[in-house]
């Protein structure tokens, strides 16, 4: 029994230049394998058994031995060369992102943290951020290669960058951003082999606004944005290569989308969720491996080893080094010193137990500072003020200070001056902690000055080491333990962190502490250098603060955040610059055309197929056409609706739906990763639909209407890319609401605030 596939998109693209009617061609030609595994018969199973896998340079392109003409519908033969039509997307890419790119010539928005985290890279001073360092490193990079000397303070949005060299970091970011578009439009036309859909997902974010504006500036997403797409795209390239196994080629882009994922990952955390989309491609590539009879479970070894060199183990190593590369630069105390262990600053130059000595265990009669292990848990610290009346007991305040301080100095005795001290008050912010005090005059107190110092994960017993040892302060008669919530106090208690006594005796950051500080003449002296934390252990830590931090940034009152379901809508957008007339305006906002196509592209597509795949379920034909031998090659295209259309559904979903489980404070600006996938699916989502007008019309009247539609479509977005390309390139005079506005009748939801 002869069986007859269709032929493939590759297949087609190989034959659309060849004529129908030449019979030796038809004999003789060869075509790609499709990617799907056919059945095995008697007729075909022996030549089945070339296939994946054990290709040789003509065999790559060796099918079962079906042979099939293709005949093209629509205008596929009268499209542009691919060469033109990506270097018009290269050129109005680049030049959208750079226009203009030194404009405002002030701080902008989150270039407040991200340009000051240059600087401190150019000045290796040591800082903290809640993000891996690879997006800070490369915008310092860029700053110092162009000029920039470091020494700009980006206080705040507004300030004037004045004789400062900025454009070499905004620049760096625009170039990164304007790649977006042409890697969009590889990866669509790799995925579909339609210029028109990777030419409608190009237009769709050349001429997006916010696309534009997100790109201009000093921050962190284009460049997550760019190896998040270079990772797609490699991937793209690589599956495109299955039939070469262990080629030069096939080695090439393996190497490159792990290179991809070490760097997304290495710019934020966000990165995991393309490692997520890479690794179940993977996972499903191995599975169709495994089922190719043709491969001995050493070939499959082979691929897994490969796949795990490349994809794993590579970019781990690459992860590494970034952080590796981290510590060496920002090797001098700095703003960051707070947010981490004692022995973590002992390491930092200019930090004050750099170098230092100090006894190594604790004793009785020792003057110690006590720092709390949470992130801005601060200080143990204590100064001549009273808690205010109707605030608990009105005793002597113990907050946490998040610098140091003589009040941070403790004497451990038996008993003191003032005696660390709680009792059954509640806590003055944290109602089910108990308050703790400063209580007792000269050493004279109560039962309730008693603590029980444990070590955490030793016995009892063991010694406390300075710096090292993570400690518990256990209340003896109340049995809490001693805690810093990261509460701030109000003005009474001077805007310090709050400390209580918790009965809660779980171990946490909270409630555990170190010894920082240690004098003690009556003991032996050592260099803080041997307690120095080796580099895995400084890599965990690291680890450990980020993901705490992250999870500690939350909504402060009045502050400006969105929730997930507001991005697919373009609901709100970010006030980048400006607030009045005299200001030059930028408003990070979608272009509402792009971003609504988009949201109606994704109800499109789940119902394109759910009847692609009923029809296909029922035996229907969906605009095939069989003439004897002769088959439409665009009869794939449910297929690739489908499948390519499939992936970067799955794509959209991992970088938005995770977004709706987070505690953290979200933005609008969270969504645009998701948006890249969105704006791909919508190419090719549009493209099938546009080619489906056959089943409606007779040719020529279904190539009139799919001329029509195209130009509509792109009509429509080029036109609100000019009305609305004011909020990217900045606006001034008179608002949005206001007579003479340049966006005047161009707020169209009440929510957009420009």
């Amino acid at each position: 029994r002869l069986e007859l596939q269709p032929p493939t998109r590759e297949e087609c693209i190989s034959q659309r230049n060849k004529t129908a009617g030449d019979t030796s061609a038809l004999r003789n030609r060869k075509v790609f394998p499709s990617s799907e595994k056919t059945p095995s018969s008697p007729l075909s199973k022996g030549t089945h058994s070339q296939t994946a896998g054990h290709h040789s340079e003509d065999d790559a392109q060796s099918s079962n031995g079906t042979s099939a003409q293709c005949s093209t519908r629509g205008n596929n033969s009268e499209e542009p060369p691919s060469r033109v039509l990506l270097m018009l997307v290269v050129g109005l890419s680049f030049s959208t992102r750079l226009y203009k790119i030194a404009d405002p010539p002030h701080v902008c928005w989150d270039e407040t943290h991200f340009g000051k985290m240059g600087s401190y890279y150019i000045n290796r001073t040591f800082f903290f951020d809640v993000h891996p360092p690879l997006g800070k490193m490369l915008i310092g990079l860029a700053g110092y290669m162009t000029g920039y000397d470091g020494t700009f303070p980006f206080v705040k949005p507004g300030d004037k960058y004045e004789h400062h060299n900025y454009w070499g970091m905004r620049g760096f970011c625009a170039v990164l951003g304007s790649c977006l578009p042409v890697f969009a439009y590889l990866i669509v036309l790799e995925l579909s082999q339609s210029h028109t859909a990777a030419l409608i997902t190009a237009t769709l974010l050349i001429f997006d606004t916010g696309s534009i504006t997100i790109s201009q500036y000093i921050l962190l997403d284009p460049i997550l944005m760019f190896f998040i797409m270079a990772a797609v795209l490699s991937m793209v390239k690589f599956n495109q290569q299955r039939y070469r196994p262990f080629s030069a080629t096939w080695w090439l882009w393996l190497v490159l989308t792990g290179v991809s994922l070490a760097g997304a990952l290495g710019v934020k955390f966000v990165g995991l969720f393309v490692i997520l989309l890479v690794g179940l491609n993977t996972v499903w590539d191995l599975w169709r491996l495994l089922g190719d009879l043709s491969l001995s479970l050493v070939d499959i070894t082979k691929h897994l080893l490969a796949r795990v060199v490349g994809l794993i183990l590579l970019p781990l190593l690459l992860y590494i080094t970034i952080f590796a590369i981290h510590f060496v630069v920002l090797n001098k105390s700095g703003p960051g010193d707070g947010f981490f262990s004692s022995a973590f600053q002992s390491r930092l130059i200019g930090n004050n137990l750099h170098n230092a000595s100090m006894p190594e265990y604790l004793a009785y009669g020792s003057t110690i500072t006590v720092k709390n292990l949470r992130i801005a848990g601060g200080y143990l610290h204590s100064h001549w003020h009273l808690y205010p009346e109707g605030v608990g007991a009105k005793q002597q305040q113990v907050t946490a200070y998040l610098h140091k301080d003589y009040n941070n100095l403790c004497i451990l005795l038996r008993k003191t001056t003032r005696n660390l001290h709680t009792h059954l008050h509640e806590a003055p912010l944290t109602k089910k902690h108990f308050q703790v005090t400063g209580y007792g005059i000269n050493g004279t107190g109560d039962i309730n000055d008693l603590w029980q110092v444990e070590v955490c994960g030793g016995q009892k017993g063991d010694l406390v080491k300075v710096l090292r040892s993570k400690v518990r302060f256990l209340h003896r008669a109340t049995g809490c333990v001693l805690y810093s919530s990261g509460k701030t106090l109000p003005k009474w208690g001077w805007e310090q962190v709050e400390v209580t006594c918790s009965p809660y005796l779980k171990e946490t950051p909270s409630s555990q502490w170190n010894i920082e500080d240690h004098i003690n003449p009556k003991l032996p002296n050592i260099s803080l250098s041997v307690l120095k934390p080796h580099f895995l252990e400084i890599l965990l830590e690291s680890h450990i603060v980020m993901i705490r931090g992250n999870s500690g940034l939350k909504p402060k009152d009045n502050e400006m955040n969105s929730k997930p379901w507001h991005w697919p809508i373009n609901y709100q957008g970010l006030r980048f610059s400006g607030v009045n007339d005299t200001d030059y305006r930028v408003y990070l906002l979608g272009n509402p055309v792009v971003w609504w196509i988009n949201l109606a592209s994704l109800g499109l597509y789940v119902i394109m197929v759910a009847v692609a795949s009923v029809a296909l379920q029922r035996g229907f034909s969906l605009g095939q056409k069989r003439i004897g031998m002769v088959i439409d090659c665009d009869s794939n295209d449910s297929h690739v609706l489908m499948r390519e259309g499939g992936q970067l559904f799955l794509g959209w979903l991992l970088h938005y739906a995770p977004f709706y489980t987070m505690g953290r404070v979200l933005y609008y600006h969270h969504y645009f990763p998701a948006m890249l996938f969105n704006s791909m699916l919508t190419g090719i989502t549009l493209d099938v639909l546009l080619k489906s007008a056959d089943l409606l019309l007779r040719r020529p009247y279904s190539d009139w209407l799919q001329r029509v539609g195209l130009m509509v479509l792109l009509f429509s977005v080029l036109y609100s890319f000019y009305l609305f390309h004011p909020l990217s390139y900045g606006m001034t005079g008179p608002l949005a609401h206001e007579a003479g506005s340049a966006m005047a009748g161009l707020k169209w939801m009440d929510s957009w605030e420009f």
